[in-house]
């Protein structure tokens, strides 16, 4: 039935925990033992599309109501939804059930405090352990009640448009938002079309097994053309849970992320209106920060993921961060990433101005960026730290001086590491990862590095 998925939520000290019936059962009732009595509101509960939403749903509430938590369902929502509308009903915790960008054949839970945040490190430890302890007997008197909330996909509507100032429209412009088969085909399109924009839909009929399946953010070729063809002014690609998003501009080109803050960032600055400095992270491309930095605008990276980005901002008292892939925090207003939020902030910015995308891109030119992923078997960790891999990577940088960077780090889910060089020569900057990528094939075939951690 899929595994278990995303980095925002409980995993287990043995590893990743089957995604099974039995699975969420217990997920449930720990979740509701550890932070349903916390408050007097309900549990949240909401999901994406996909298939196995229902069945998941199904189990993680029998969990929580044996545990004697109340719980509010609020059917097919998207996360940054689910995070306002926990803060909103002042509810003991939010769930979402989702695996996000991937395929329909996987799912997991992230999960929200009562202020619509990421659970601290100690809570996810918590419930962790009551994971691995048997359920206790049921006490009837005690069990939770459940009740559905239908009215949520409204109340996120108004949040999303308060994201502008009061009274904005945005009549006049045409419209290609692609859903995804996901969590907001029944909010997003509605958002747009409320102020007025001449909105039309594609990915927006969910069957539970097409969500993210050549469509969406990580397809938005399909939304770049139907752009081109019908004239539009923007095109909005989301992801299956509606916390990414990539535009597609008038001509049919791809903005990305990066480009995505770098242009909000910059129209506040020029309004007057920004302060503090941006977060990325360690993958954000240099054309953001020497953009930023042209204008007096702090940049930060922090790790790869929204929850570092969104760390970093609190750090600094910053409201503004995001990742190339889309993920836009928007702190100001929401507590986590929301494509929604990102690109009515974008289409607003054309409305008012009266500029196309394709010249609000211009602010942040890309330098050229290659990713070659490298098959390792053993500790990453021992691999970067080898005086042959550091030799060739502290060469390449000294080559590249201010005109690029390097970045070597793991994948957070496969056996690889993966080789980053970016530059203002194309050219060069794909010999220079192609050297790096070849020296970490060469050690590891010729034995130069012991990838086996010391035994204790």
């Amino acid at each position: 039935m899929g595994k278990y998925f995303g980095t925002d939520g409980i995993r287990g000290r043995t590893g990743e925990w089957p995604m099974t019936p039995e699975f969420a059962l217990r997920l449930g009732y720990a979740v509701g033992t550890v932070l349903g009595h916390q408050s007097s509101g309900p549990v949240l509960v909401g999901k994406d599309t996909r298939v196995s939403g229902y069945m998941f749903e199904s189990a993680l509430e029998a969990g929580l109501s044996a545990a004697g938590a109340d719980i509010a369902l609020l059917g097919p929502m998207p996360t940054p939804a689910i995070a306002y509308l926990t803060r909103t009903f002042r509810a003991a915790a939010g769930v979402v059930i989702s695996a996000s960008h991937n395929p329909y054949q996987d799912n997991g839970f992230k999960f929200f405090t009562p202020e619509g945040d990421k659970l601290p490190d100690a809570t996810e430890e918590a419930i962790e352990a009551h994971l691995e302890q048997p359920m206790g007997a049921l006490d009837s008197h005690r069990l939770g009640k459940a009740e559905r909330i239908h009215d949520a996909a409204g109340r996120y509507i108004e949040f999303c448009k308060s994201a502008i100032p009061a009274r904005s429209e945005l009549r006049g412009l045409r419209l290609v938002i692609d859903c995804a088969n996901g969590a907001t085909y029944n909010v997003t399109p509605q958002v747009f079309d409320e102020l007025g924009a001449d909105v039309e839909t594609i990915g927006a009929s969910p069957d539970g097994y097409n969500i993210n399946a050549e469509c969406g953010a990580l397809y938005p070729e399909q939304v770049r053309l139907r752009v081109l063809a019908v004239g539009a002014h923007l095109g909005i690609a989301l992801d299956g849970d509606g916390d990414r998003v990539i535009l597609v501009d008038e001509q049919g080109e791809i903005v990305d992320g990066d480009e995505i803050l770098g242009i909000l960032a910059l129209s506040e600055h020029t309004d007057g209106g920004f302060s503090g400095g941006v977060v990325g992270t360690q993958m954000s491309n240099l054309g953001l920060e020497m953009a930023l930095g042209a204008a007096g605008i702090p940049f930060v990276r922090a790790r790869v993921g929204d929850r570092y980005v969104l760390e970093e901002l609190r750090r600094n008292g910053w409201h503004l961060g995001g990742e190339g892939s889309g993920h836009i925090v928007c702190l100001s207003h929401t507590t986590t990433g929301d494509g929604t939020v990102a690109a009515l902030r974008v289409a607003h910015l054309m409305h008012r101005t009266g500029k196309p995308l394709s010249v609000l891109r211009q602010a942040v030119k890309k330098y050229p960026q290659i990713l070659i992923n490298v098959p390792v078997e053993g500790s990453v960790v021992r691999l970067l730290e080898a005086p042959p891999i550091k030799a060739i990577v502290e060469q390449v940088s000294a080559e590249l001086a201010r005109n690029g960077r390097v970045l070597l780090r793991p994948s957070g889910t496969e056996p690889l590491i993966r080789v980053m060089v970016e530059g203002d020569d194309a050219v060069r900057i794909e010999a220079a990862a192609g050297r790096i990528a070849n020296a970490i094939r060469e050690a590891l075939a010729d034995g130069q590095v012991d990838l086996q951690a010391p035994r204790r």
